[in-house]
């Protein structure tokens, strides 16, 4: 016999939960509700069977009496779904129940359920088989929840200041926005390689010079580089652009954005990331690049003199071909790790930044920044080149420097129409929710986060 393909009116098992304890010990009282979820545990007692139902909202127990069914027995495994139509009721013991007149299999289970009193914790498998993590840690399930409140909270924000949410072309005949290697894929219809973009900046700015003036896109990037605790090949970004803002305007932005989506996420400010008590709570920190460098002995503008001096530290630099990819080592592996409580790094060299404006006192020091917590990077911002012959003058010192990364002359034409002055930023979305949700991983906040294929 087939199940049936639906179960109307149902109600949410929280809402009957509400109703069930405010009857009295050992009573029924109340209209008929109907709820429906998964049995994740069952007791008999005699002729009277009592099952624990749970659905997204919560749990509640089941008084399933046979007779009163018109049963002898009750037929079901742990991990079934069903439907359940009773009355809000509590045991003698106080606990909130629903006595069940009607009950009703709607899914049958065909494999059984990991320990659901442990959990599942063979780290691999909850990755892999996510939907069983979900089903019997409650823990993960509220870090996914978590998850979906601080995007929603981020949307907000930027709505109700006045930002447009877009899309842009994730396949592009061009990459850019951030130095990293694309995945590359082929068009048969246009007959040329593509790629799935690494950053969506330069179509934003594209929007910004159309007079859309606050746009913001939230979506997936890709870069095909390196797995590790806070990196990931598919992720997701949230970029920014707002005309006639410079890159203080953005600092204080990001402040607040963060200090208001932290406690509409999870009601508070103060998190603990990576074994650190932390509060987001703004103003944060700001301290020069420069400066912290000079504080660990890392500054200096001789390629020779900062390789020997991170060689010095045990740093192994034979990857670094370039004097901006050394400073930027030095930064990831020296001044990062010790940036715990919230903090600004800005005024940056212009050779690690082909996109930010330079100040106004110094043209080799550029207007960006990037802002840390616990030791970990959470997003980048500049005031943006708004100038043509400048950009394409980077797009050729980064190619230079990088050994062939593109620039991107259609990008340069739209310059070419006027920009107006902009402060743009990216934010790591699952860098935040790793944050708020106090993870070590990445993965943790990924519902099916990319993984080697299993052999055999």
């Amino acid at each position: 016999m087939a199940s049936p393909k639906r179960f109307a009116d149902r109600d949410e098992i929280a809402d009957v939960r509400v109703e069930a304890e405010k009857v009295e010990r050992g009573e029924e009282a109340g209209e008929l509700r109907r709820v429906a979820g998964r049995v994740m545990a069952r007791r008999d007692m005699g002729k009277l069977v009592f099952l624990d139902l749970v659905d997204r909202s919560g749990k509640i127990q089941l008084l399933v009496a046979e007779d009163r069914l018109g049963t002898a027995s009750v037929d079901l495994d742990l991990g079934d779904i069903v439907g359940a139509t009773g009355i809000p009721a509590r045991t003698k013991r106080g606990e909130p129940s629903l006595a069940v007149t009607e009950l009703e299999l709607l899914a049958k289970i065909r494999r059984p359920l990991p320990d659901t009193f442990h959990g599942l914790t063979e780290t691999e498998t909850r990755y892999r088989q996510r939907y069983l993590d979900l089903l019997v840690n409650e823990e993960t399930r509220a870090d996914f929840e978590l998850r979906t409140r601080m995007v929603t909270a981020i949307r907000r924000y930027l709505d109700e200041h006045g930002f447009l949410e877009v899309e842009t072309p994730i396949l592009q005949p061009r990459y850019g926005g951030a130095l990293a290697e694309p995945f590359v894929t082929h068009s048969n219809e246009l007959d040329t390689d593509l790629y799935l973009r690494i950053a969506s900046e330069l179509y934003l700015k594209r929007l910004i010079v159309g007079g859309l003036e606050r746009v913001y896109e939230l979506g997936r990037d890709f870069r095909n580089e390196s797995v590790s605790y806070k990196h990931a090949p598919e992720f997701t970004m949230i970029e920014w652009y707002e005309a006639y803002a410079d890159y203080n305007d953005t600092m204080a932005r990001i402040e607040e954005l963060v200090e208001r989506v932290a406690e509409e996420a999870i009601g508070t400010t103060k998190v603990t990331f990576r074994g650190h008590e932390v509060d987001l709570a703004a103003p944060w920190k700001r301290v020069k690049l420069i400066d912290a460098l000079e504080e660990k002995g890392l500054w200096t503008r001789d390629e020779g003199d900062l390789r020997k001096r991170l060689e010095e530290r045990g740093i192994d630099t034979s990857a670094n071909v370039s004097w901006s990819q050394l400073v930027d080592h030095a930064l990831s592996q020296v001044v990062e790790p010790e940036l715990i409580e919230p903090t600004i790094l800005y005024d940056y060299p212009v050779e690690l930044s082909p996109f930010a404006r330079a100040t106004d006192d110094d043209p080799s020091i550029v207007e960006r920044f990037e802002y840390f917590v616990g030791g970990t990077e959470l997003g980048n911002a500049f005031t943006e080149i708004n100038d043509p012959d400048e950009q394409a003058e980077r797009f050729a010192q980064q190619e230079a420097d990088k050994g062939g990364q593109q620039g991107d002359p259609d990008y340069v034409e739209a310059l070419a129409y006027g920009m107006p002055p902009t402060g743009g930023l990216g934010l790591g979305i699952d860098r935040l929710a790793m944050v708020l949700a106090g993870k070590d991983n990445v993965r943790d906040v990924i519902l099916f986060p990319a993984l080697r294929q299993r052999e055999g």
